[in-house]
C-alpha cells in the first residue's frame, strides 16, 4: 500500500521492532499525528479463538470523548417516563418501529426493555447490520433504564470480535492528555481479559496495538499490559 508522505514521516519517529509500554505508545499517537482534524485514536487487539468463540460484552472508559450520545428507547407504560427522566432522547413504541422502517436514523444506540423485544425484533435487518439492535448482552435491553442510560451517558461503548479476531475500538482523541488515553485503554484490555473464554489457549491475547485515524500503529507490550491488569 502506498502512503503519503506526511505518513511516511510520521513513522520514521517509530521503531517498528519495539514494543512500546502503554503510557510511550499513546503519548506516540499524539505526537506522530499528522491530520488537520483532531483524530480519533483508536485500540486494535488480535486475539486466539477457536472458530465457535467470540468475545462481546461492554465497558465504561474512565473518561469519556465522544459527544453526547442520542439515545432512543423501546418503551411503552410507565417505563416511557423513566427513560425520558433519565435523558433518553427518543421513546416510543410502535411509532418509532415503523419510523425507523420508513429510513428514519437518527440516534446513535437504541435500548428495549424486555417486552418490547418482540416487537423491535422486526427491525433486526435494519439494526443489525448497523450495530444498534437492543441485545442483553450489551445491557441494552433491560428495565432497569435509568442505570443503562446513566452508563451510556458515562462513556459505555460496545467492543465485539470480528471474523479475524480482532477488537478494534475508538478510545479517545489526538487532542486529550495521553495518559488519559492509556486509561481507557487498559480499561479495555482489563475487560478483553475477563471475557476470555475458559477453554481458550494461554496465549489468548497475541497482540495490541494503539493508532490515531490517519496514523500508523504503535504496538504495545503484551506483557506489560497483562501485568498491568
Amino acid at each position: 500500500m502506498k502512503h503519503g508522505k506526511k505518513y511516511r514521516e510520521s513513522i520514521k519517529k517509530i521503531d517498528r521492532e519495539k514494543l512500546y509500554l502503554f503510557d510511550e505508545a499513546a503519548a506516540l499517537v499524539k505526537e506522530v499525528a499528522f491530520a488537520k482534524f483532531d483524530e480519533t485514536v483508536e485500540i486494535s487487539v488480535k486475539l486466539v479463538l477457536k472458530k465457535s468463540q467470540s468475545v462481546r460484552d461492554t465497558v465504561v472508559l474512565p473518561n469519556q470523548f465522544s459527544a453526547q450520545k442520542r439515545v432512543l428507547v423501546f418503551a411503552k407504560g410507565e417505563k416511557v417516563q423513566e427513560a425520558l427522566d433519565a435523558g433518553a432522547t427518543y421513546v416510543g413504541d410502535d411509532d418509532l418501529i415503523e419510523k425507523i422502517r420508513g429510513g428514519w436514523m437518527d440516534f446513535d444506540v437504541a435500548v428495549a426493555t424486555p417486552d418490547m423485544m418482540k416487537d423491535v425484533g422486526r427491525l433486526g435487518p435494519i439494526l443489525g447490520r448497523r450495530g444498534l439492535m437492543p441485545n442483553p448482552k450489551t445491557q441494552t435491553v433491560t428495565f432497569d433504564l435509568k442505570g443503562a442510560l446513566e452508563e451510556l451517558t458515562k462513556g459505555r461503548v460496545e467492543f465485539r470480535s470480528d471474523k479475524t479476531n480482532v477488537i478494534h475500538l475508538p478510545i479517545g482523541k489526538v487532542s486529550m492528555d495521553p495518559a488519559k488515553v492509556s486509561e481507557n485503554a487498559r480499561a479495555v484490555v482489563k475487560e478483553i481479559v475477563r471475557k476470555k473464554p475458559a477453554d481458550a489457549k494461554a496465549d489468548f491475547l497475541v497482540s495490541v496495538a494503539l493508532s490515531s485515524t490517519m496514523g500508523p500503529g504503535v504496538h504495545v507490550n503484551v506483557k506489560d499490559l497483562t501485568a498491568s491488569v
